[in-house]
């Protein structure tokens, strides 16, 4: 029974990581296809609240306790901060940056996430090899977009404002990532699910009212969103947050929070590759070589992080 529940185990740390690398890497596609047609603020109030809710329903279909004070607080600050925070910076930066630039500043997360996460630098610092590995990745991401940078660097405006919003949104993804390991809902995996859902619901509320304030909500129409629009939305609501987002939020609960934080590098490959096969755009070698360097990083970063822990249980 033991082996068993082992090997199952090992199966939804894979498809847990499959979920964040690839799923989490192609919405990035679909939010593009949805923002043509639905408001920012409510593509986001819509998204969240939606899956949450679903997520809560079944939290509750099975038999889960959702309803106390110190999980919702502990969740909020944490939804708050991972989600709506990150959105929201994400769309001020690009007032001043080209998105190129703004897909290399968000790989840093993972880096910042290594350097904040103060419980974990005995394992993560026991040897150099994890650093470079996550530097090399971030490298890696800076060579898959170098080349649209430079064609972009003469109609884009680039400002140092929007590079220290980026920065800060990466901090404070790295935060909330922490604070959701070690802090948002406890070490039962039961919590993380269920904390994830009012994770989600309390960024949602934010959106609405960041929506509302604005008057998206008025000036949308909704006989005029294409069905395109509502397909990606619901791609959105269904693999991108109820399944890949509670993953991610799970996975942080079962594994170091430094290797989780490599979907930071693998997320931009998962975006080229749709890019290059949906959107039909070319890859030079420049950005091959990019792809080869970040998937060296993250297995090296994965090898690594496990010797670590090995390592470190043992003494």
């Amino acid at each position: 029974m033991g082996r068993i529940s082992l090997t199952k185990r090992k199966l939804s740390v894979v498809l847990a990581y499959f979920l964040i690398y690839f799923v989490w890497g192609s919405t990035y596609y679909f939010i593009g296809v949805a923002l043509r047609e639905i408001p920012t603020f409510l593509l986001g109030a819509l998204r969240f609240s939606v899956a949450g809710i679903l997520l809560l329903a079944i939290c509750v279909c099975r038999g889960e306790k959702v309803l106390y004070l110190q999980l919702i607080r502990r969740s909020a600050v944490s939804g708050i901060v991972l989600l709506f925070v990150d959105m929201a910076v994400i769309m001020l930066a690009q007032r001043y940056v080209s998105s190129s630039l703004v897909a290399i500043v968000a790989s840093s997360t993972a880096i910042w996430i290594m350097l904040l996460d103060v419980p974990s630098w005995k394992k993560n610092f026991r040897t150099p090899t994890t650093v470079l590995g996550m530097l090399a990745g971030f490298i890696g991401v800076g060579m898959l977009y170098m080349e649209q940078l430079s064609l972009e660097t003469g109609s884009a405006v680039h400002s140092e404002y929007g590079i220290l919003i980026l920065i800060g949104g990466c901090i404070s993804w790295a935060l909330g990532t922490l604070y959701a390991k070690y802090r948002s809902s406890g070490a039962e995996e039961v919590n993380a699910f269920a904390g994830s859902a009012w994770q989600m619901l309390s960024a949602s509320a934010l959106f609405w009212i960041c929506s509302l304030a604005i008057g998206e909500c008025s000036e949308m129409e909704v006989r005029s969103v294409g069905s395109e629009a509502w397909l990606s939305l619901l791609y959105l609501i269904l693999f991108g947050s109820l399944l890949a987002y509670s993953a991610y939020v799970w996975l942080l609960k079962v594994r170091p929070a430094t290797e989780v934080a490599t979907h930071a590098y693998v997320n931009p490959v998962v975006a080229v590759i749709l890019g290059v096969y949906i959107g039909h755009e070319k890859v030079s070698a420049l950005q091959l070589a990019g792809l080869a360097v970040i998937i060296s990083s993250v297995i090296l970063v994965e090898w690594r992080t496990r010797q670590n822990t090995a390592d470190y249980e043992q003494k």
